[in-house]
């Protein structure tokens, strides 16, 4: 069985592997939340020796210049994209939150490393509030934009919402939400529903997700829906009613989440997530640097179901 070297690449938080044609790239939040880089190779092996290159960097003011989080590179119609959340300030609201938007920016040219960049601006949603980690997925016939914000008219900190996109800067009808923070492991530390992540197998569309606060309690849930079904029919999901992937004290795996997925040239289900091996955090986890990118195979149930086990202990 396939093992990676754990910690894959250090203090990468919020990992995002795309396997495009016959390359692997890789963006992550990096640990000062000031810039946008990307790192490509010919296989998932050689990423952790691939060279950074910056493709963005922070203003100094305006609604993109604080805390760059959680990017992810995506090609869609023969552009491509990167979808980040920024704030204007790193002070909190009145409601005690960070005040992050979402902002798409598109590359034109064949090589994203090399080619010239253009900011696309907010993307805007039915309400103007905090918004973060927005991803896509490609069904039936459709580009979906599925995200994680704050609604008005509901306790915590985020929930799920899904929308098609019009084009990759802007939504196309109304968005529904798949999901809110509703369990005891949903709600440890914070209400947090966030860093969605879709997985197709068999009969069945997939979407991971992270809940809690960012330290030990971080956990993955689940969703999923029948693949032939309305995703803009709420009734037609289903919801975990326990994590999936979750903190493991035995192998000093603590707060696993924030995922995403990639695939081995052979095929197989890759799993991408953060996690620390330590507990003691001084001061706010969201400034503690060593949430390392990790990986780990996605195994499948004979229910059609993934298993997504244990988060292995270091090995490196």
């Amino acid at each position: 069985m396939k093992e990676w070297p754990n910690p894959f690449i250090e203090q990468r938080a919020d990992p995002f592997i795309l396997h495009h044609e016959d390359n692997y790239y890789f963006i992550a939040s990096v640990p000062e939340y000031d810039r946008l880089e990307i790192r490509r190779a010919p296989t998932l092996d050689a990423l952790p020796e691939a060279r950074p290159v910056v493709v963005w960097r922070k203003p100094d003011a305006g609604p993109m210049s604080e805390l760059i989080w959680a990017p992810e590179l995506h090609f869609i119609d023969g552009q491509w994209i990167i979808w980040f959340a920024a704030a204007s300030t790193r002070e909190l609201d009145a409601l005690g939150m960070f005040q992050h938007r979402m902002f798409a920016l598109v590359c034109d040219d064949a090589d994203p490393l090399s080619g010239k960049w253009q900011e696309k601006g907010q993307i805007k949603t039915p309400f103007d509030t905090f918004a973060l980690d927005a991803t896509t997925f490609h069904h039936q016939g459709k580009q979906w934009y599925l995200w994680a914000q704050k609604a008005p008219d509901i306790a915590g900190n985020s929930n799920l919402y899904l929308a098609e996109l019009e084009n990759p800067w802007t939504l196309k009808g109304e968005p529904v939400m798949l999901s809110k923070p509703e369990f005891d492991w949903e709600c440890r530390g914070f209400l947090v529903n966030e860093g969605p992540a879709v997985l197709k197998h068999g009969s069945r569309l997939f979407v991971s997700y992270s809940a809690s606060a960012t330290d030990e309690n971080y956990c993955m849930g689940l969703l999923w829906i029948d693949a032939d079904a309305d995703p803009l029919d709420a009734s037609n999901w289903h919801k975990s009613l326990q994590p999936v992937f979750t903190t493991s004290v035995e192998n000093r795996q603590f707060g696993p989440g924030h995922n995403s997925f990639t695939v081995t040239p052979e095929g197989d289900d890759v799993l991408v997530y953060h996690a620390r091996n330590y507990t003691e955090i001084e001061g706010d986890p969201l400034y503690d640097p060593n949430r390392h990118t990790r990986l780990k195979r996605v195994f499948w149930g004979e229910d059609g179901m993934p298993d997504f086990g244990i988060p292995p202990a270091d090995n490196r």
